[in-house]
């Protein structure tokens, strides 16, 4: 099964089983991958791997939920789908050139993580068969987000590890983007700020930020407003922390971007009202408000996941262009299986916050190499229908290179041009760019710096990620 079509999560939420359509998309390229084998010599796993199987697996999903929507008696339309032409199936020039990026395309991910090293996190993950203990290490997040993919800079954003050896500091992050400078050239990554308001006295912890703002160039604060206790960003301690980011940036010390978790078990409520109260912030929410399980369909007022997203942000009177953005990571790949909640996702998103303000984050390496969510989001169209029924803009070449990079520029202020070659490189130039990494960074990634045993690693999980309890 190409893993397009497998389920997985991110470690947040459980992931729905494959739907029917999923089922037999799958099935329908297991048999092509058996033609294609006989007519081009590619090896199944190959076939699967490459742009061509992902052009298949989208163009047969998109049949099939079109199949689907007639047998239901709703028609062949779907809000959304995926065009690539027959001839990318079967063909390797095909295939790569429909998946290829837009002209002038630069891809910019600005959610993205690594563990390193916790090889007892995520052990039911997709990408858990890594070969070795450690499936989620600053290599491997190199790897696959920078080598295995389109992406030509990434962002490192914080999870809720409250731990003094957090397998995610912010010290960890600053050899991960040496690291991957050494390997891909200057200026690919680029850090936020963990920021716990709710943990310990709420003085340590803002003195804590300035600390950290002060030794390290960031780019945001991320932050969980649902995780050990919780806070909201209109009580006392959202209060306080709002205004800390403002006292920092006013001074020239600290990022205006507040990066929040907001969609898998975090209501948005608070969101647009504080985004109303401190406009001189920026607000990234992360995941968008969609929640697991809540299918998107067109706007409902008394509706879940992004529809409360969008209501919080009505509601405090803040529209398209102002100053909330709304970020697709473990949102994307989690409707694109379904092609008319994608289409309705997207859309909605596009209306509430504007096609400048959306930002393309792909939760990675939680899922393995990003390339196939960039693939499919390049192939993906909002019907002419949809447009017309619900008032959806278009997904136009102009707008998929704003959401892929453009917007996260502009938000970052990043020169797209400096970076606009992705990272590439071959086994044995990443081996030797690796060896000189390594030596300028006192061995990282030959020492075991976590628990080593099963309890230890058990007992590990349990304290470091509170969000499970």
């Amino acid at each position: 099964m190409h893993k397009l079509l497998r389920p997985g999560g991110n470690g947040e939420y459980v992931p729905p089983p494959p739907t029917a359509v999923q089922r037999e998309a799958a099935r329908r390229v297991a048999r092509l991958a058996e033609v294609v084998e006989r007519r081009n010599g590619i090896d199944r796993r190959a076939f699967l791997r490459s742009s061509m199987g992902a052009a298949a697996t989208l163009f047969t999903l998109a049949a099939c939920a079109k199949e689907e929507g007639r047998a239901s008696g709703g028609g062949s339309s779907t809000t959304g789908t995926f065009e690539l032409p027959p001839e990318s199936t079967t063909d390797p020039e095909a295939g790569g050139e429909v998946l290829a990026p837009f002209d002038g395309e630069v891809v910019v991910d600005v959610q993205t993580h690594f563990l390193d090293p916790d090889p007892g996190f995520g052990a039911g993950f997709p990408q858990s068969a890594c070969g070795d203990d450690e499936c989620f290490t600053i290599d491997h997040w190199v790897d696959l987000v920078l080598g295995a993919s389109d992406t030509s800079l990434a962002v490192l954003s914080a999870v809720p590890i409250v731990s003094d050896d957090s397998p995610l500091s912010i010290e960890k992050m600053e050899q991960a983007r040496r690291l991957a400078e050494a390997i891909c050239g200057d200026g690919r990554v680029l850090l936020q700020g963990e920021a716990f308001p709710q943990v310990g006295a709420i003085d340590d912890a803002l003195a804590l930020m300035e600390v950290r703002a002060g030794e390290h160039d960031l780019v945001a604060w991320k932050t969980y407003t649902h995780v050990a206790g919780g806070y909201s960003f209109l009580d006392e301690v959202g209060t306080a922390f709002l205004a800390k980011v403002e006292e920092l940036a006013a001074g020239g010390t600290g990022p205006s971007v507040v990066a929040v978790h907001k969609g898998f078990g975090a209501d948005p409520a608070d969101l647009g009202p504080a985004a109303a109260a401190h406009p001189d912030l920026r607000f990234i929410a992360y995941h968008s408000g969609f929640e697991s399980g809540n299918i998107e369909g067109p706007f409902d007022e008394a509706g879940g996941g992004v529809d409360r997203f969008i209501v919080s942000l009505r509601d405090a009177g803040i529209g398209p262009g102002a100053n909330v953005y709304a970020e697709l990571g473990s949102t994307w790949i989690s409707v694109l299986g379904n092609p008319d909640a994608a289409g309705h996702t997207l859309g909605k998103l596009l209306v509430a916050v504007g096609p400048e303000n959306i930002l393309w984050g792909t939760d990675s390496i939680w899922y393995g190499s990003p390339q196939d969510q960039i693939e499919a989001f390049r192939s993906f169209e909002i019907s002419e229908e949809a447009q017309d029924r619900f008032g959806y803009p278009a997904l136009t070449p102009e707008v998929k290179r704003a959401i892929l990079g453009g917007n996260a520029a502009r938000i970052h202020g990043i020169d797209l041009e400096a970076i606009a070659a992705p990272c590439r490189f071959t086994t044995e130039e990443r081996e030797a760019a690796r060896e000189e990494a390594y030596e300028r960074l006192g061995g990282l990634g030959e020492t075991r710096l976590g628990p080593v045993t099963a309890a230890a690693t058990a007992a590990t999980f349990a304290r470091e990620h509170p969000w499970f309890g």
